[in-house]
């Protein structure tokens, strides 16, 4: 496994509405020798499917010094910009995905599935078409967002850490969940591909 294993993701207040921030608590073990820098997390709202251009980094944060043991912290990030969004992905199903990066390598990727509707007949006849399409632009405070917490993806990417010699092979299939909230494990990979969607 890796120096630093992620082992647990909470999605917290969740359903929310889609204007509500994120809030995530992390809990990840750090292996001895452990790491001499601090490891950045990122969470980034994938806006369209068509293209890369609408994802939007929520936000960004370092967290550090790391010592050898488990660790636990809450992720707050704000909400997506709608305006940001094409019309036509503002509502239905897309991604979110929370990365970690040390010395701006990515070690961990993990995607969850997060679907935005509205369960009020009034918008729905007002705003949305039979087929569920927007018809018009909806006030962004009527519009909720469920995470798909229980089954998220998780790909794990190979880095050199502190120096080649601590290039530790990723065990495949380790998941997260060691609290209940089990994660799926694409495998471990060189490459940077995106989570595939439906």
């Amino acid at each position: 496994m890796a120096l630093v294993n992620v082992t647990n993701v909470q999605v917290l207040q969740n359903p929310a509405k889609f204007t509500d921030p994120f809030k995530l608590q992390i809990t990840f073990d750090c292996i001895a020798p452990g790491i001499k820098d601090e490891l950045e997390w990122k969470l980034v709202y994938v806006g369209s499917a068509e293209s890369e251009e609408h994802d939007q980094t929520l936000d960004s944060v370092l967290v550090g010094p790391i010592t050898v043991g488990r660790s636990s912290f809450i992720f707050e990030a704000p909400a997506p910009d709608a305006k940001k969004i094409p019309a036509n992905d503002l509502m239905d199903v897309t991604i979110i995905l929370l990365t970690c990066h040390y010395k701006e390598k990515e070690f961990i990727r993990v995607g969850y599935y997060v679907n935005n509707y509205c369960d009020d007949e009034e918008f729905k006849a007002k705003y949305m078409n039979e087929e569920g399409k927007l018809t018009q632009n909806p006030p962004i405070e009527l519009i909720k967002r469920n995470i798909a917490a229980n089954q998220p993806r998780v790909t794990r990417f190979d880095i050199p850490w502190d120096s080649e010699q601590q290039k530790i092979p990723t065990e495949e299939n380790s998941g997260l969940g060691d609290l209940g909230n089990q994660m799926e494990d694409e495998s471990s990979v060189q490459d940077n591909s995106a989570m595939e969607t439906a």
